[in-house]
């Protein structure tokens, strides 16, 4: 995944994501309450609970979306305050969700989308056929073909061609701080493949980035050999272990987290 001699954006930060006593609404709905999580650099984190437990609501809020209320508590990251931030503002920052359901951009080419991303991180490209060098190479590395650059952003796609062009963005803009919302709902196994060879080559080529993936999927779990396991029951982080809290929700369900909390 050669990079034509561009700079990847915000290597040089320590990535570090803090949520302290964090409550969340959404139209005056409670979605997350009381939660706290620090997130070092380097540290791959999973994030479970059953349906509508908030882990994409928590996803969303760190991200900056709008419709998510923070009541109480702060986020930060590497020491700034995230709160009065936009979700653009936090972006430049380092800060990447990959969607559980991407959506359509009509009229905006993938590439332009790419190319605009990553100059406003600062990046500047002082030739856009070695940028498009560079694209297209994260693309083969997806087995992706070449001639979605100039498609528009999603429209047409099939649902692994938007988690695809999910992990494209990834690759191009090399975020520090990453969320993976369910990016492997419904993926075949050789896409699944592809998911965990992504963040492997991500966590290779930048030791410090900081990543928090949201699935239920059992066949990725055994693939990613997390730092962390967080159990989220009704908004609440109820759970936070090893690797070994993932063989007690495979043998009795979350139920077990939930009776214990």
């Amino acid at each position: 995944m050669a990079n034509n001699g561009l700079l990847y954006p915000n290597n040089t930060r320590d990535n570090i994501l803090h949520i302290d006593n964090l409550s969340v609404s959404i139209e005056d709905a409670p979605v997350v309450t009381d939660l706290s999580l620090t997130l070092q650099p380097g540290s791959l984190h999973l994030l479970m609970g059953k349906n509508g437990s908030g882990k994409s609501s928590l996803a969303r809020t760190i991200m900056g979306d709008p419709a998510c209320t923070v009541t109480a508590g702060s986020l930060t990251y590497n020491g700034q305050a995230l709160r009065e931030l936009s979700a653009d503002k936090r972006a430049r920052l380092g800060i990447f969700l990959a969607f559980q359901n991407p959506c359509i951009l009509p009229g905006v080419p993938v590439f332009t989308l790419l190319k605009e991303a990553y100059q406003a991180q600062g990046n500047q490209i002082g030739s856009v056929q070695a940028f498009k060098e560079y694209v297209i190479a994260q693309m083969l590395f997806l087995d992706m073909d070449p001639n979605f650059c100039e498609r528009n952003v999603n429209e047409g796609f099939s649902g692994g061609q938007k988690k695809k062009l999910e992990l494209l963005q990834l690759l191009v803009l090399r975020p520090r701080c990453i969320i993976l919302d369910e990016i492997d709902s419904g993926l075949d196994l050789d896409a699944l493949k592809l998911v965990t060879r992504c963040i492997a080559a991500l966590r290779a080529d930048a030791p410090s980035t900081t990543i928090v993936v949201i699935t239920h999927n059992p066949q990725l779990l055994d693939q990613l050999n997390p730092d962390a396991v967080h159990i989220v029951t009704d908004g609440k982080l109820t759970h936070s272990g090893t690797y070994a809290l993932l063989s007690t929700l495979k043998d009795k369900g979350y139920d077990a987290f939930t009776h214990n909390s």
